[in-house]
């Protein structure tokens, strides 16, 4: 799976100094340097290097300043990795390849050094945002069949928590959620119920999703499932 390749690259990238966290905004790895403006580098994870970790790296230009692409590298050396034509291609295309060892070693294969094309200011926005509001790294990069812990999701869990203990208003979250107002009024998951006006409490698929996502559990550790 691609999740198997997230911790070593998120190392790599972390050790050239970048804030690193796995899916945001459906890129596998978004970095974040420190500063202003940060500078954005996007990684996309595929177990082999083919034409469809291409095509996501060019999807991911626009919101970037940088855009890798990382796979495990062939055994007996035969994989794209090897390709001549396959390297030239990201390098005609400003990507960098990343290639990763079944011990877990990274190596740089081609580096981004072209200029990428014209950025869409309003999906790297989105990037940094949700890079920035997320608490700690609590989804894999390559991850596919669980839900993602986005920071909404992350808030709609903090409100949840709260209610345990019975009903609130949206004003005694803030501090938890400073969405509170409209996680309780959009009920996006189903969590939330209204008790009277300005009051909601807790369904049962809230109870049941804190049994899911212990409110407890480390926010900044991996999980996968």
């Amino acid at each position: 799976m691609e999740t198997t390749l997230y911790l070593p690259i998120k190392r790599f990238l972390e050790a050239a100094g970048y804030s690193v966290k796995g899916e945001i905004a459906g890129c596998d790895l978004v970095g974040l340097s420190d500063g202003e403006p940060p500078i954005v580098v996007i990684c996309e994870l595929k177990l082999s290097f083919n034409l469809e970790l291409i095509l996501q790296a060019v999807d991911r230009a626009a919101a970037s300043d940088e855009v890798w692409i990382a796979a495990r590298v062939s055994a007996k050396g035969k994989g794209r990795e090897s390709d001549r034509r396959y390297r030239d291609l990201c390098r005609r295309l400003g990507f960098g390849m990343l290639g990763v060892a079944d011990s877990g070693q990274v190596d740089i294969l081609v580096s981004p050094i072209s200029a990428l094309p014209r950025r869409n200011t309003r999906k790297r926005s989105r990037l940094v945002d949700e890079h920035r509001r997320r608490k700690g790294d609590p989804t894999v990069g390559g991850s596919t069949r669980a839900p993602i812990m986005t920071a909404y999701r992350q808030q709609a869990l903090a409100c949840a928590a709260a209610m345990r203990d019975g009903p609130l208003r949206p004003r005694d979250l803030k501090a938890l959620a400073p969405k509170a107002g409209a996680i309780l009024r959009d009920n996006v998951y189903g969590w939330f119920e209204r008790i009277d006006r300005g009051i909601y409490g807790l369904t049962l698929a809230g109870a049941e999703a804190l049994l899911r996502w212990p409110p407890a559990a480390d926010e900044s550790a991996i999980k996968i499932g």
